[in-house]
Protein backbone atom coordinates (compact mmCIF):
# COMPACT_ATOMS: atom_id res chain seq x y z
CA UNK A 1 0.00 0.00 0.00
CA UNK A 2 3.00 2.55 0.63
CA UNK A 3 4.75 1.88 -2.77
CA UNK A 4 0.91 2.95 -4.21
CA UNK A 5 0.26 5.85 -2.67
CA UNK A 6 4.10 7.14 -3.41
CA UNK A 7 3.21 6.35 -6.85
CA UNK A 8 0.47 8.23 -6.93
CA UNK A 9 1.47 11.41 -4.94
CA UNK A 10 4.25 11.50 -7.39
CA UNK A 11 2.12 11.60 -10.06
CA UNK A 12 -0.08 13.91 -8.88
CA UNK A 13 2.56 16.00 -7.68
CA UNK A 14 4.07 16.13 -11.55
CA UNK A 15 0.78 17.17 -12.82
CA UNK A 16 0.68 19.88 -10.76
CA UNK A 17 3.96 20.68 -11.28
CA UNK A 18 3.12 20.68 -14.98
CA UNK A 19 0.14 23.31 -14.61
CA UNK A 20 2.19 25.71 -13.13
CA UNK A 21 4.69 25.36 -15.72
CA UNK A 22 2.13 25.39 -18.01
CA UNK A 23 0.66 29.06 -16.81
CA UNK A 24 4.25 29.60 -16.65
CA UNK A 25 4.84 29.14 -20.33
CA UNK A 26 1.38 30.01 -21.40
CA UNK A 27 1.71 33.78 -19.38
CA UNK A 28 4.99 34.47 -21.50
CA UNK A 29 4.23 32.95 -24.73
CA UNK A 30 1.28 35.18 -24.85
CA UNK A 31 3.39 38.06 -24.03
CA UNK A 32 4.91 37.70 -26.65
CA UNK A 33 2.35 37.80 -29.38
CA UNK A 34 0.95 34.15 -29.18
CA UNK A 35 -2.44 33.02 -29.43
CA UNK A 36 -4.39 30.53 -27.74
CA UNK A 37 -7.05 28.62 -29.73
CA UNK A 38 -10.21 26.66 -28.87
CA UNK A 39 -10.20 27.59 -25.03
CA UNK A 40 -13.60 26.02 -24.49
CA UNK A 41 -12.67 22.43 -24.45
CA UNK A 42 -9.59 23.04 -21.76
CA UNK A 43 -11.84 22.44 -18.50
CA UNK A 44 -13.00 19.24 -20.38
CA UNK A 45 -9.84 18.17 -20.27
CA UNK A 46 -8.79 19.16 -16.73
CA UNK A 47 -12.04 17.44 -15.50
CA UNK A 48 -11.39 14.56 -16.95
CA UNK A 49 -7.16 14.13 -15.48
CA UNK A 50 -8.52 15.43 -11.98
CA UNK A 51 -11.48 12.47 -12.49
CA UNK A 52 -8.86 10.07 -13.69
CA UNK A 53 -6.70 11.46 -11.10
CA UNK A 54 -8.99 10.39 -8.41
CA UNK A 55 -10.43 7.52 -9.35
CA UNK A 56 -6.94 6.16 -8.92
CA UNK A 57 -6.59 7.61 -5.61
CA UNK A 58 -10.12 6.20 -4.49
CA UNK A 59 -9.30 2.69 -6.01
CA UNK A 60 -5.97 1.92 -6.44
CA UNK A 61 -4.25 2.86 -2.71
CA UNK A 62 -5.04 -1.01 -1.26
CA UNK A 63 -4.16 -3.01 -4.78
CA UNK A 64 -1.43 -5.04 -5.14
CA UNK A 65 1.02 -3.67 -7.73
CA UNK A 66 1.78 -4.69 -10.58
CA UNK A 67 5.80 -4.93 -11.94
CA UNK A 68 4.78 -5.29 -15.15
CA UNK A 69 2.49 -2.63 -15.73
CA UNK A 70 4.67 -0.39 -12.97
CA UNK A 71 8.12 -0.73 -15.57
CA UNK A 72 5.94 0.07 -18.91
CA UNK A 73 4.69 3.12 -16.86
CA UNK A 74 7.95 4.45 -15.94
CA UNK A 75 8.95 3.98 -19.89
CA UNK A 76 6.21 6.38 -20.31
CA UNK A 77 7.13 8.74 -17.68
CA UNK A 78 10.47 9.12 -19.68
CA UNK A 79 8.86 9.49 -23.15
CA UNK A 80 6.73 12.27 -21.52
CA UNK A 81 10.10 13.70 -19.72
CA UNK A 82 11.77 13.86 -23.41
CA UNK A 83 8.41 15.73 -24.88
CA UNK A 84 8.46 17.89 -22.23
CA UNK A 85 12.57 18.82 -22.92
CA UNK A 86 11.90 18.57 -26.28
CA UNK A 87 9.61 21.59 -26.22
CA UNK A 88 11.66 23.89 -23.32
CA UNK A 89 9.80 27.18 -23.19
CA UNK A 90 6.91 26.42 -25.37
CA UNK A 91 4.92 23.25 -23.83
CA UNK A 92 1.88 24.26 -22.46
CA UNK A 93 -1.37 22.49 -21.38
CA UNK A 94 -3.46 24.90 -23.93
CA UNK A 95 -3.02 25.42 -27.62
CA UNK A 96 -1.16 28.42 -27.93
CA UNK A 97 0.73 29.04 -31.36
CA UNK A 98 3.38 31.87 -31.95
CA UNK A 99 2.64 33.55 -35.29
CA UNK A 100 6.09 33.05 -37.10
CA UNK A 101 7.64 30.28 -35.15
CA UNK A 102 8.29 26.93 -37.01
CA UNK A 103 6.86 23.50 -35.34
CA UNK A 104 9.25 21.67 -33.50
CA UNK A 105 10.86 18.91 -35.40
CA UNK A 106 13.24 17.84 -32.77
CA UNK A 107 12.92 14.25 -30.13
CA UNK A 108 10.04 12.84 -30.35
CA UNK A 109 8.34 15.32 -32.90
CA UNK A 110 10.60 13.54 -35.35
CA UNK A 111 8.47 11.06 -35.53
CA UNK A 112 4.83 11.85 -34.01
CA UNK A 113 2.95 14.84 -34.73
CA UNK A 114 1.47 15.11 -31.18
CA UNK A 115 3.71 12.79 -28.80
CA UNK A 116 2.65 14.18 -25.66
CA UNK A 117 -1.03 13.37 -26.83
CA UNK A 118 0.30 9.55 -27.52
CA UNK A 119 1.53 9.63 -23.80
CA UNK A 120 -1.35 10.75 -21.88
CA UNK A 121 -2.91 8.21 -24.20
CA UNK A 122 -0.62 5.29 -22.31
CA UNK A 123 -0.78 6.98 -19.65
CA UNK A 124 -4.18 7.08 -19.00
CA UNK A 125 -4.43 3.36 -19.86
CA UNK A 126 -1.38 2.10 -18.68
CA UNK A 127 -1.66 3.53 -15.10
CA UNK A 128 -5.13 2.25 -13.80
CA UNK A 129 -2.96 -1.21 -14.66
CA UNK A 130 -0.25 -0.85 -12.02
CA UNK A 131 -3.33 -0.86 -9.86
CA UNK A 132 -5.25 -3.79 -11.59
CA UNK A 133 -8.11 -1.41 -12.43
CA UNK A 134 -9.36 -2.60 -15.98
CA UNK A 135 -12.32 -0.80 -15.82
CA UNK A 136 -10.66 2.55 -15.25
CA UNK A 137 -8.29 2.34 -17.53
CA UNK A 138 -10.85 1.09 -20.24
CA UNK A 139 -13.34 4.02 -18.80
CA UNK A 140 -10.69 6.92 -18.91
CA UNK A 141 -9.18 5.37 -22.05
CA UNK A 142 -12.63 5.93 -23.61
CA UNK A 143 -13.34 9.14 -22.71
CA UNK A 144 -9.90 10.25 -23.28
CA UNK A 145 -9.98 8.91 -27.08
CA UNK A 146 -13.89 11.49 -27.65
CA UNK A 147 -11.49 14.69 -25.95
CA UNK A 148 -8.65 14.12 -27.50
CA UNK A 149 -10.36 13.47 -30.63
CA UNK A 150 -11.73 17.27 -30.46
CA UNK A 151 -8.43 18.97 -29.38
CA UNK A 152 -6.21 17.52 -31.94
CA UNK A 153 -8.73 18.75 -34.46
CA UNK A 154 -8.75 22.11 -33.08
CA UNK A 155 -4.92 21.67 -32.70
CA UNK A 156 -4.35 20.53 -36.32
CA UNK A 157 -6.40 23.75 -37.14
CA UNK A 158 -4.57 26.07 -35.47
CA UNK A 159 -1.38 24.85 -36.68
CA UNK A 160 -2.66 24.85 -40.56
CA UNK A 161 -2.36 21.11 -41.04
Amino acid sequence: MTLNIVILALVTIQRLGELLVSKRNTKRLLEQGAREFAPAHYPLIVALHTAWLASLWWLGVATPIDPFWLAVFILIEIARIWVFASLGERWTTRIIVVPGETLVRRGPYRFLNHPNYAVVVAEIGVLPLVFGLWKVALLFSLMNAAVLTLRIRQENHALGR
